[in-house]
């Protein structure tokens, strides 16, 4: 999405801006993602909010302290994600050629995209051509539109931190990069965690639907900390320290701690599986949606023990946790893996 051609062999970092961090990641990708490099910073409230720049020195600053630290390559390919970004599939008549299917979707995105057309930048990738139950062939892309004002506000943060933008790529096709089975059959749930529920359904052609609601776990990590008095630092320690496996007797601390760190992981669970239960009903609603069978959960959630196994339960589906796969195992891998899928345009 919204790529520039580049023929140079030169490393690009893919570049993960959330509401509560920022992660780069640069990869080897040779059928399958691994982490080369990696690099993750706490990002304070107000800078990014529900996904979108607020502040747009103050994330250049942060974003130009992340790479002189750790010396990465200024080339970057950064992620997008907030609830604005709207993301419709169309079929299409059968159309081969790139310049047929640009034309097509400018004919008919209008029509499915709620916004002025020149307010907007638009973007598609084909899914190539499926049968529709009426036994026609179609050409099925899936068009991305957001406004022009949140790209342009991250284009200036980017350039003003002294990074080379090679490209701005949906968020949640990076998440599916990164974590997409060769072999999988049918419709992907997958989801992460973090100071957004970003939501994704895809199958072996690439993503079928996405989108981003606010909260997360992030949201779990302030809660605890409003209630006790906590850091956010320590309160993610504790989420993580009781996590929703062991009995509640059996976990080492204070006895009100622990109750209350359990008490906001199930509240948290609860309002996250909502969240992702009513974007699955907004897909299924769709014409060309797929049934979904399984799914993955990514992010900084997959460190809390149970997690995944508890919004398994919430959803009624069988879910897996999910990262990238790296030789450092000490790199905070649920918080890198969306930032190496956007490392990439593909994995092959």
């Amino acid at each position: 999405m919204f790529k520039k051609r580049s023929s140079s062999q030169a490393a690009i970092v893919g570049l993960d801006l959330d509401p509560g961090h920022i992660a780069a990641a640069e990869v080897i990708a040779n059928g399958s993602l691994s982490l080369k490099r990696g690099a993750v910073a706490e990002l304070r409230p107000g800078i990014l909010r529900d996904g979108e720049v607020a502040d747009v020195q103050a994330l250049a600053d942060a974003l130009k302290a992340l790479f002189d630290e750790h010396g990465l390559p200024n080339r970057v390919r950064l992620g997008i994600a907030n609830q604005r970004i709207v993301v419709r599939t169309l079929d299409l008549p059968p159309l081969a050629d790139d310049k047929a299917l640009a034309a097509a979707v400018k004919v008919q995105a209008p029509d499915h995209i709620p916004m002025p057309m020149d307010e907007a930048v638009i973007d598609w990738q084909s899914l190539g051509t499926v049968e529709t139950p009426a036994g026609q062939e179609r050409t099925r892309v899936v068009v991305v539109a957001v406004r022009r004002e949140i790209v342009d506000r991250l284009v200036a943060a980017t350039h003003a931190a002294g990074l080379k933008l090679e490209g701005i790529d949906l968020s949640a096709f990076g998440m599916v990069r990164a974590l997409r089975a060769r072999e999988a059959r049918g419709a992907v749930l997958y989801v992460s965690a973090a100071g957004l529920t970003n939501v994704a359904v895809a199958n072996a052609l690439g993503c079928l639907f996405t989108r981003a609601a606010a909260g997360g776990l992030d949201a779990m990590v302030h809660a605890l900390a409003e209630r006790r008095g906590l850091t956010v630092e320590h309160a993610r320690q504790w989420l993580q320290h009781v996590g929703l496996q062991t009995p509640l007797e059996e976990v080492e601390g204070d006895p009100d701690l622990v109750a209350a760190a359990r008490a906001t992981l199930d509240e948290g669970v609860h309002q996250l599986a909502d969240t992702v239960r009513n974007s699955l009903n907004f897909y299924r609603m769709q014409d060309s949606a797929e049934h979904v069978e399984t799914g993955v959960l990514t992010g900084p959630a997959v460190a809390i023990p149970g997690f995944v196994e508890a919004l398994s339960s919430q959803l009624r589906l069988p879910i897996e946790s999910a990262v990238v796969s790296a030789q450092d195992e000490d790199a905070d891998l649920g918080r890198l893996t969306v930032a190496a899928g956007l490392a990439v345009d593909d994995v092959s």
